[in-house]
């Protein structure tokens, strides 16, 4: 009884290696270098009747939405957001949608053009939820809506971009705006903690995403 036996195998020569080393070196390179631009995506539909706020995005955030609305020719601005997860008993505004509706009164944003829709309560796929929320307020207010711009912060473009078309398209196109960042920077996003924590997470939820929708 053979219990082993030899064989021949193929391996990498001393130049294989190095040039197998070469192109990993620079595929890694080029994805670091490629990453933030890809996930904080920024694509919008040209004259969109509505922009959509992801209500939970930082102030300064809050700002440049404030700016987009005002430079754009929407006719209704969108807030939505879950409810808070801090200060929930200490707070006037029960869920994100209201704290951004009210940030951007605050900030020149004329109240009637305001609209707040609140996320259903859920513990995971938030940003579904939300998008679920808005299109059945379009529908059941029977909104003349046939396009949207969806304004969220940086990084998170991309994963929110993927939902939020899977559940609007075809019946409402669906154009992405991505936030600048202010507390890293997007074009060295490696260098700090913050920069690495956002990208990271969200090129992992994004891959998430992409497979629970390939799977759907």
């Amino acid at each position: 009884m053979r219990l082993i036996q030899r064989q021949e195998i193929w391996t990498l020569t001393a130049q294989g290696w190095a040039l197998f080393l070469a192109v990993s070196a620079a595929s890694i390179f080029f994805v670091i270098h490629n990453l933030y631009s890809f996930l904080a995506v920024t694509s919008p539909i040209k004259s969109a009747d509505a922009l959509v706020i992801d209500g939970w995005i930082s102030d300064y955030a809050l700002e440049q939405a404030a700016a987009e609305f005002q430079a754009g020719s929407y006719r209704q601005i969108f807030t939505i957001g879950s409810k808070i997860e801090q200060g929930f008993y200490l707070s006037e505004y029960n869920n994100f949608a209201e704290i951004a509706a009210n940030t951007l009164s605050k900030l020149g944003v004329p109240e009637e053009k305001l609209i707040v829709v609140p996320a259903f309560n859920v513990v995971r796929d938030r940003t579904n939820a939300s998008a679920l929320a808005l299109l059945q307020h379009i529908s059941d207010k029977n909104l003349q809506i046939d396009s949207i711009n969806l304004f969220t912060t940086d990084a998170h473009a991309r994963r929110s971009w993927l939902i939020f078309k899977k559940i609007f398209t075809p019946k409402i196109q669906v154009g992405i705006i991505s936030a600048k960042p202010q507390d890293y920077d997007p074009q060295k996003w490696w260098n700090s903690s913050q920069g690495v924590r956002v990208v990271m997470s969200e090129a992992i939820a994004y891959i998430y995403a992409r497979l629970i929708n390939w799977q759907l």
